[in-house]
Order: C-alpha cells, then sequence, then structure tokens
C-alpha cells in the first residue's frame, strides 16, 4: 500500500479559518456589545452558513498547484468519508425524534415529573439531577433550559434561594446530560469524526464527568440545607408521554445502535401521543419534518467544514498546526492539552459547541494519531470541553436563552457554574494522570 504523502507544513493554509473567525466572531461581539439590536442576539445575525461559505471560498482561491476541478474532488473526498455520512444521517434521525417527542407532549411530561417527586427542602440539587436526566434523555441542553429555566425562576421566587444560583445549576446540569447524551448532536460528532463507539466514548467521559457532577450535588445540597424549604408548585405530568423518554435513555445506555435507539424512540411517541391525543396522523408527519428541518443548518455547516477542512489539509495547514503543537507541547499529554485547547478556542470563536467539534476534529484526529493517543480519549475531550466552554461563555446560546427566560444578566449567572468550572478541573486533571 503506498504510504500517503506527508504535506509541507504551510500556515498560510489556515488562512479560511482565519477569516471565518473575523467575520463571525467580529460580527457577533459588534452586535451583541458595540451596537446590539433590540431582540436579536448578536452573535446569531450572521448566518453561520454564510461565514464558512465564505472561508471555503477563500480556501478555493488557495494553492493555485491544483485546478478547481481538483479541489473539487478534493472536497468531495472530505465530505464523502464514512464517518462524515454516517453522522449526517444519524443528524436526520435525531431531528424527526426532537420533533415527534415535542409534538407529544415527552419533554414537559417528562420534566413536571420529576419536579413531582423532589421534596421542597432539596429542590435545587434536584434541579441539577432533573435537567442532566432531560437533557441526557432529548439530547439538547437549550431545550432542556427553555422548559426549566422558568421552573427555576419560580422556585427561587418562592424562596431566599438566589435566581442566578437557581439558573446556573439548570445549565450546569444541563450541559451535563447533554455531554453524556447517545443522541446529542454533540456526542454524535464527536464519535463519528473520530471513527469510534458511542458506548466507548460514554465510558470515558463518564469517568470525568461523573466526580464533577457528584462535586457539584454536594455543593448544591450544602447550599439548599443553608437556605430552607422551598415552595414548589403543582405540576401536571403525563406518564404515558414521559415513558418513551425513560426507555429511550435505557436502551442508549445499553449500547445499542443510535438509528435503533432513535427509530424505536419515535414510534414511541408517536404511540404515546395517539394514546394522549397529542399526535395525529398528520402532525406526526409535520412535526417529524419540523425536527428534521432543523438540523439543516448543522449538517450544511458538516459539508462546508468537511470541505474546508480537506483542501486546508491539502495544502499543509494541518502540518502547521502539528508542527506548532510539536514546539509547544511535548509527549502524550502534551497532545491531549493540545486537542482540548484547540477545542475551547472554537467554541470561544464560534459560540456553538457542534461547529466547534467539527471545526477541531479532523485537526485533532491528526494529533491523536501523532501522539498515540486512544481516539475514545479524544472524541471525549472534543465532546468535553466544548461543552465546557458552551456553558460559560456568556454569549452562547444556552446562557443567552437562560438570561432572557429568567430576566437577568449572563453575567449575573455565569459565578454559580459550579459543573463547568469542576469539569474543566477534572479534565485538566486527567490529563495530567495520563
Amino acid at each position: 500500500m503506498k504510504k500517503e504523502e506527508v504535506k509541507k507544513a504551510n500556515g498560510l493554509a489556515l488562512l479560511p479559518i482565519v477569516v471565518f473567525l473575523v467575520l463571525y466572531l467580529g460580527t457577533g461581539i459588534y452586535f451583541e456589545y458595540i451596537h446590539p439590536l433590540e431582540g436579536q442576539m448578536g452573535f446569531y445575525i450572521m448566518s453561520v452558513v454564510i461565514a464558512f461559505s465564505i472561508a471555503l471560498i477563500t480556501a478555493f482561491v488557495q494553492n493555485r498547484s491544483l485546478t478547481f476541478d481538483q479541489k473539487i474532488h478534493v472536497c468531495a473526498q472530505g465530505i464523502g468519508d464514512d464517518n462524515i455520512t454516517i453522522m449526517l444521517f444519524i443528524f436526520l434521525a435525531a431531528g424527526a425524534f426532537g420533533g415527534i417527542a415535542q409534538q407529544a407532549g415527552g419533554a414537559s411530561s417528562t420534566a413536571n415529573l420529576l419536579l413531582s417527586i423532589v421534596p421542597g427542602q432539596f429542590a435545587i440539587p434536584g434541579l441539577f439531577l432533573i435537567a442532566s436526566l432531560i437533557s441526557m434523555a432529548m439530547g439538547t441542553s437549550v431545550g432542556t433550559i427553555t422548559i426549566l429555566v422558568p421552573i427555576a425562576a419560580k422556585a427561587a421566587e418562592n424562596s431566599s434561594l438566589s435566581l442566578a444560583l437557581c439558573v446556573g445549576t439548570v445549565v450546569g446540569g444541563a450541559m451535563f446530560g447533554d455531554n453524556l447524551s447517545y443522541i446529542s448532536d454533540t456526542t454524535i460528532a464527536a464519535t463519528k469524526t473520530q471513527g469510534v463507539l458511542m458506548k466507548d466514548k460514554f465510558r470515558t467521559n463518564f469517568r470525568i464527568a461523573l466526580p464533577a457532577a457528584l462535586t457539584t450535588l454536594v455543593i448544591l445540597i450544602v447550599l439548599a440545607m443553608r437556605s430552607g424549604t422551598v415552595q414548589m408548585a403543582e405540576y401536571s405530568y403525563n406518564l404515558i408521554q414521559a415513558i418513551p423518554y425513560f426507555i429511550v435513555l435505557v436502551l442508549a445506555l445499553l449500547g445499542l445502535n443510535v438509528f435503533i435507539v432513535l427509530g424505536i424512540g419515535i414510534v414511541l411517541f408517536v404511540i404515546a401521543g395517539i394514546l394522549t391525543g397529542t399526535v395525529t396522523y398528520v402532525s406526526a408527519l409535520t412535526s417529524m419534518g419540523s425536527g428534521t428541518s432543523n438540523m439543516f443548518e448543522t449538517m450544511i455547516v458538516t459539508i462546508l467544514v468537511a470541505s474546508i477542512c480537506s483542501l486546508i489539509r491539502e495544502n499543509g495547514g494541518f502540518e502547521a498546526i502539528l508542527q506548532f503543537i510539536e514546539r509547544h507541547f511535548s509527549g502524550k499529554r502534551g497532545g491531549m492539552a493540545g486537542i482540548s485547547l484547540l477545542t475551547m478556542l472554537m467554541d470561544i470563536s464560534t459560540a456553538n459547541n457542534t461547529v466547534a467539534i467539527v471545526m477541531a476534529a479532523p485537526i485533532a484526529k491528526d494529533i491523536s494519531g501523532h501522539y498515540d493517543i486512544d481516539p475514545k480519549k479524544t472524541a471525549s475531550l472534543l465532546d468535553t470541553c466544548s461543552c465546557i466552554m458552551q456553558g460559560i461563555i456568556p454569549y452562547g446560546a444556552q446562557l443567552l436563552i437562560a438570561s432572557s427566560l429568567a430576566r437577568i444578566s449572563s453575567l449575573q449567572i455565569m459565578p454559580y457554574l459550579f459543573y463547568p468550572y469542576l469539569l474543566a478541573l477534572c479534565v485538566l486533571i486527567a490529563i495530567v494522570r495520563e
């Protein structure tokens, strides 16, 4: 078998990434902090698709030794990678699942069921556990925050607890569940780009996330015991609507193929919706269609990033990054630190953990191979580090939505994000112990 040619390091090949960051981050900062527009989040004014499209054009302009058709072939090879193809199909299935689950009323019933059994004394740690379970079952931190923050705000109103503490608790739990969920787009992106099984990534991830979650729970229990009893409201739920989420969660944890898990979940929510009168033949089709449509931007971004990264690799950009890491990081620990830092910087720049993973993943895979890092650990670092930053940055969707629903500044929530901070510490410890 012919050995793959090693590309000559070329730092200019990274220009498309710089163009993307300047456009997207620059526009976001301007409209979020310098010239904010009422009712709009600054980092979502410029479409990420447009920013990546301009970056792709930049990549095409480079390297005149290749013809246009040859560059198209390079992009096609990147898009046609087996793991990219599987990832796109899973995004579609996850979108259909999310759409029918929402239509059937599964998310609200599951949240209300769990809230109804939480003692008032332990409302705050209870919110963390509930956010974790719902996010893990739904595969979305934003959806979990949207459901639970109004409830957390009400709990704060009925007690002496800080509103920012209650909201920060929900955000932390949502990020914990999203990080470990089998059907989260971040998990899908991290595992498929590294070619590892979700259950293997889960086990590796769990060993890092569990200590952070348990420490967070201890802190919240202590705060709850000092604050007295919270008067919880009466929450209505339908057990039939909630059961499918628990079944999906169990099946995922048992290690079933993600397509089978999502397929069973879709069927169960259709049945639950029909039995409880929330779903009809028409609404089932419409909701699943809407769910898949919501995934289109993520899929387009995946295709664009795969194309850009293929051209950057062809032009020697990845080799330049590897040489930089070799100069500043040594050994397996250094490689893992490099992957972690790269992922965090991508998330800070894009304010989107899935996009950050898709951007960092090809480079991380090269670093993983160069330093002989287990791909399971690479996938875990990609997902974990993107979730850490996404749960902390005040301009990310999670904190912006949470602050909007609670009517407080996202900066007020940041001191109470115990879980993301502790998770960062656990990642550092895991790297040092390697």
